[in-house]
């Protein structure tokens, strides 16, 4: 018999199996593909904020936000628990020291749990989502609202300043005017986070070069031989563990902000390198800054002038500057709305992050189709922001 005639079967049988084991692995690929199409669909559907923020407008972030009134307005806080020049500038230092190691800690905790939300995340992770949940509702509502409209009150407070006499501007002026930078700050959030990086860059940058315009108007005076009380050093330290505490609350004050930038870890771009080098520049830069100018304040002025004034800045102007002395106010109230617009970007991102844990209603959680910014989120961080600016200015350290 002809060979051929039995090949055709036996052949067509064994395409058989494998056909049919090929029709099993199509028919089991083919209901993979009837889901993933689904799912790729679902994750078009879901807007994400894209990575903006880069290693400038990480540094600006923090820097920026640290950078308010405080260097213009704790100095008196901690000379007067201090008591010393010397003991002062330790705090300072030690403030600084303190800030990185903190933000070498959260470094850390960003590169490990790369979420946005910064402590909420961590706390999360750690702890679980009861304490998550406490976190996120008195941070939002309570914490930093109370920031944010001490900031504000000091911005229309220093922005006001030129254009009244000595006894200040009325309160609802500068309550008027304060709301009036939360919503133009909140628009600018709102419309693009390019946009907010930028503005966050160019008033960081302006408020470094206000504090270089102090560091070498001291450098001159000291070449000049004029030293002030810097010669005192640690004549009439204060040994009240108590009241050196004061001093570095006062000194932290003026740090605050050092882990902003943490609450936006999913938006850095390259965040295992661009954290920690961000922190790593702005942290030691900053504390640098805060040191030389307290130095060009002892410079300047007697211990017992600096007690006596609110704001020593404006009266280290008017010692050095002179008829350009509006030069500080102005500085000050770009310092501040820096610092509010650092607060309000990373701020928003803390409610957003809530409510896709589902501690928040979810609709916070949304961001805005064209623009990618967590709209719902910050217009919540708005109004939280408006409620918190009828503290009492009183309240508000100048």
């Amino acid at each position: 018999m002809d060979n051929s005639a039995f090949q055709g079967p036996a052949a067509s049988e064994d395409d058989g199996v494998r056909n049919r084991q090929l029709g099993a692995t199509l028919s089991t690929s083919s209901s993979a593909d009837l889901v993933s199409p689904q799912k790729e669909k679902a994750n078009e559907k879901t807007v994400l904020l894209k990575r903006k923020v880069g290693l400038l407008s990480g540094i600006s972030l923090i820097a920026g936000t640290m950078i308010g009134s405080g260097i213009f307005i704790s100095p008196v806080g901690v000379l007067s628990s201090t008591g010393s020049v010397g003991l002062s500038l330790v705090v300072w230092a030690g403030c600084g020291i303190i800030a990185m190691l903190g933000s070498l800690s959260y470094c850390e905790l960003g590169t490990m749990i790369p979420r946005s939300g910064g402590e909420y995340a961590y706390v999360m992770d750690g702890l679980g989502g009861v304490f998550a949940y406490l976190y996120a509702w008195v941070s939002v509502f309570v914490i930093r609202p109370s920031s944010m409209a001490i900031i504000c009150l000091t911005f229309a407070e220093y922005a006001l300043d030129p254009f009244y006499d000595a006894c200040g501007p009325p309160e609802l002026t500068k309550k008027c005017l304060a709301v009036v930078a939360i919503l133009l700050i909140t628009a600018v959030n709102c419309y693009s986070v390019k946009l907010a990086t930028r503005v966050q860059v160019i008033f960081t940058v302006a408020k470094l070069l206000a504090l270089g315009v102090i560091i070498v108007g001291g450098i001159y005076i000291l070449i000049e031989g004029q030293t002030g009380d810097i010669d005192t050093e640690f004549k009439g330290t204060i040994s009240n563990p108590s009241v050196i505490a004061l001093a570095f609350y006062d000194g932290l004050w003026a740090y605050d902000g050092w882990n902003n930038l943490n609450l936006v870890t999913e938006e850095i771009k390259d965040p295992q390198k661009n954290l920690p080098r961000a922190i790593m520049i702005a942290i030691p830069l900053v504390t640098f800054c805060y040191i030389m100018v307290n130095i060009s304040y002892f410079a300047v002025m007697t211990k017992s002038e600096m007690l006596a004034t609110p704001a020593v800045g404006i009266l280290w102007a008017e010692r050095i500057l002179r008829g350009a002395f509006i030069i500080i106010p102005i500085s000050v109230a770009f310092s501040t709305f820096g610092a509010a617009n650092g607060t309000l970007f990373s701020g928003g991102r803390l409610p957003y992050v809530a409510a896709r844990e589902g501690h928040l209603p979810s609709i916070i959680s949304m961001a805005h189709v064209g623009r990618l910014t967590p709209l719902p989120a910050l217009v919540l961080t708005f109004v939280c922001f408006l409620t918190g600016s009828y503290i009492d200015s009183d309240d508000n350290p100048r």
